[in-house]
């Protein structure tokens, strides 16, 4: 006979023992659930009924949610641009921009480590570019081994934090309990802040060491610095428009509520691709008039759109019209450059390789997923959310310890686990934890109660996103230390790797401490008095009993109540 109270952390360390043995993590989280539930049925804890929840929560909750159709479309986007030459087009000119200084190309990996990150979202891809574009060059100038290692790294990892993250989306679906959710769009708004100053405090470091440490971080040869003035400044901004063009086609019309994360995804996509057209040199002069047409129509539409569609109903019944067919000769131009991307054959095998790792990626989520969803309606069935709630009361030090044993476990799984294992076997546990002890600190600056406890899911999942980024950092498991080992040249040492990594490792510590102490780093763009909604399809388990309910039936209200309906469902109840 097995305690019901001794089940979760079983469950828990049957995980663990798992991974530790190297079974993959999708199948490691169903067989754990299966197993567990078989045993939870045959000690009377739930019935075989409850198991039916789990087909319930994979079809409702995976199958069926919009929200993480964005991932194969950013996945793809990153794909696509990971090898249309973008990358090494703005590290040249910014390389050039800053040469001049003391860490120039320090802070040129930098910023095009962030503006990439805004526009990928994969981490190895941008650690391999930015690699072995900058590090022999930054070798030629002199540059200390341990910092040019480290600031590739760390620029690489930053696309972890800046929106449109594929962390954050996973959190996002990851987030959410019986009465608060953490919404993409509230989660990406809460990012810019962390984001913006995370680059400031790579900035401030390499400008601290460019002082101290002259000799680390010279500048480069005069002779070395090609273009000056104007042509340099526009060699920038040939880089530098295309991707702002493509970060508000995928977070503006976000941001504006023109588009859900979904529909900003694939407008990304649709914008990677068109991007690696007009980017090849099989580009001839017909298609520039096709795509400047395009851009013309597209401009126009907007700004009629703005300036007459929302005013007046007699002229925007006028201008209707006239918008039509401005985004009809802006579809006809995409067309066109789509015809195009697939008649350039290198570019559609290009094409073709990132639909197969978009496909790879996609599965793996999905795999996770389904074996998350059995492990965690198992895990409610034998009381792990009371376990885990429990478990993190008893921390002394209120909400202050609960937010520094929380981001030492993350920190600590992070060394043998990646951020898409963290996120669908730990966030769920401690979510409901997170908005009980966190939403109180919050009501002040929010508004309201539903309001505060939305933004500390948004708080929270931001904080241990900048604390997973060091799951790709910390030696010796970080993978963008191993993408660096990869590609660097032979004679760059592997230590040297490892600790010019420890520095910004450090920093990415400093980065959870700044979130954690501060919250408007992340509540500041979010909208006061307007809570996150559940999606329908969750499971919702209810354990509280009516107010006034007769001695007959308080046997079984012992048993949790398995409910099937969804949120409209009970609302219309």
């Amino acid at each position: 006979m097995i305690p019901l109270e001794w089940m979760p952390p079983l469950m828990f360390a049957g995980l663990v023992v798992f991974m530790l043995v190297g079974f993959p993590v999708a199948f490691s989280l169903l067989a754990v659930g299966l197993f567990f539930g078989g045993i939870a049925i045959s000690e009377g804890f739930f019935g075989v009924p409850f198991l039916q929840a789990v087909p319930q929560r994979i079809f409702g909750s995976v199958l069926a949610n919009d929200l993480l159709l964005a991932i194969p479309f950013f996945t793809f986007m990153g794909a696509v641009l990971e090898k249309c030459r973008l990358a090494e087009d703005m590290l040249d000119s910014m390389g050039k921009l800053f040469g001049g200084i003391r860490g120039g190309l320090g802070y040129s990996v930098i910023i095009v480590g962030f503006i990439l990150g805004a526009i990928t979202g994969t981490v190895a891809a941008q650690v391999i570019a930015m690699a072995m574009i900058s590090l022999p060059v930054m070798m030629r100038y002199g540059y200390h081994m341990r910092y040019a290692t480290g600031v590739l790294a760390a620029s690489g990892t930053i696309t972890q934090l800046v929106p449109p993250s594929l962390v954050l989306v996973v959190l996002a679906d990851q987030l959410k309990t019986q009465t608060a959710a953490a919404d993409v769009g509230s989660i990406y708004l809460g990012a810019w802040g962390p984001s913006v100053v995370q680059i400031a405090l790579f900035a401030l470091y390499t400008f601290i060491l460019s002082r101290f440490r002259p000799e680390w971080l010279p500048a480069s040869p005069e002779s070395d610095r090609g273009e000056r003035g104007w042509e340099l400044w526009k060699q920038c901004l040939r880089g530098i428009i295309p991707a702002a063009v493509l970060i508000f086609m995928v977070l503006g019309t976000m941001m504006l509520g023109i588009a859900t994360p979904t529909e900003s995804g694939a407008m990304g996509a649709l914008g990677a691709v068109v991007l690696a057209v007009i980017r090849r040199p099989e580009f001839n002069q017909r298609d520039r008039v096709f795509f400047r047409i395009g851009m013309v129509a597209g401009l126009a539409a907007a700004l009629i759109g703005a300036f007459y569609y929302e005013g007046e109903t007699g002229l925007a019944h006028v201008a209707k019209p006239y918008v039509q067919a401005a985004l009809g000769v802006l579809y006809v131009a995409v067309a066109w450059l789509i015809l195009r991307a697939s008649q350039i054959g290198p570019l559609r095998e290009l094409i073709v390789l990132s639909y197969q790792s978009t496909m790879r990626l996609t599965a793996m989520v999905v795999f996770i997923l389904i074996g998350s969803t059995c492990f965690s309606v198992v895990f409610q069935g034998v009381d792990g959310g009371l376990w885990v709630e429990h478990l993190f009361n008893g921390i002394p030090g209120g909400w202050i310890g609960f937010l520094l044993v929380v981001n030492l476990f993350v920190f600590f799984l992070a060394f043998f686990l990646d951020f898409f294992e963290i996120a669908f076997i730990v966030v769920p546990m401690l979510a409901p934890v997170a908005q009980k002890v966190l939403a109180p600190q919050l009501e002040g600056m929010m508004g309201s109660p539903e309001a505060a406890a939305s933004a500390a899911l948004v708080w929270f999942g931001v904080m241990l996103c900048v604390n997973m980024q060091t799951s790709f950092m910390h030696p010796p498991f970080g993978f963008a230390l191993f993408y660096l080992r990869g590609v660097a040249p032979k004679e760059v040492k592997s230590s040297d790797i490892y600790w010019g990594a420890l520095p910004w490792v450090g920093l990415q510590m400093i980065m959870v401490l700044l979130v954690a102490a501060l919250p408007q780093t992340v509540t500041a763009f979010l909208d006061r008095n307007t809570g996150g909604t559940v999606q329908s399809g969750d499971l919702q388990i209810q354990t509280d009993a009516p107010p006034s309910t007769p001695d007959s039936e308080k046997k079984d209200e012992q048993q949790p109540e398995l409910n099937f309906s969804t949120p409209e469902e009970e609302n219309k109840k």
